[in-house]
């Protein structure tokens, strides 16, 4: 009895998938849940990330011999050389210089700094 059960149900939900012949409006809907997931995902993550971005790397090109800068690592240091391959001199201390790359630096400190 429970098989004739089955087999009736089974029978049912396939008479009634085959009535509604979805074709591309049933793809569409199946889709539309994915597309408005990534238009959400893309203006709240995607396009802020880009923006910021492209900020940083405006501030890493207008960057001066002298400027303080923050690195990523949070030393603080004053630019006594930029060089044209992105390497950076940073004096950390009085006659302490290191060697950094541009991309390490996070952004300018204000104000008068000493080392």
């Amino acid at each position: 009895m429970n098989s004739n059960l089955l087999k009736l149900l089974g029978d049912t939900a396939i008479a009634q998938n085959a009535g509604q012949g979805g074709g591309m409006m049933g793809v569409l809907n199946m889709l539309l849940p994915f597309i408005l997931i990534f238009a959400i995902f893309y203006f709240l993550v995607i396009l802020p990330q880009k923006k910021q971005q492209k900020k940083h790397l405006e501030m890493l090109n207008q960057l001066q011999k002298g400027d303080f800068v923050l690195m990523n690592c949070g030393i603080k240091g004053r630019i006594s050389e930029i060089k044209e391959n992105g390497d950076i001199k940073l004096e950390i201390s009085p006659k302490v210089l290191i060697t950094v790359q541009k991309m390490v630096i996070t952004g300018k400190v204000t104000g008068n700094e000493e080392l």
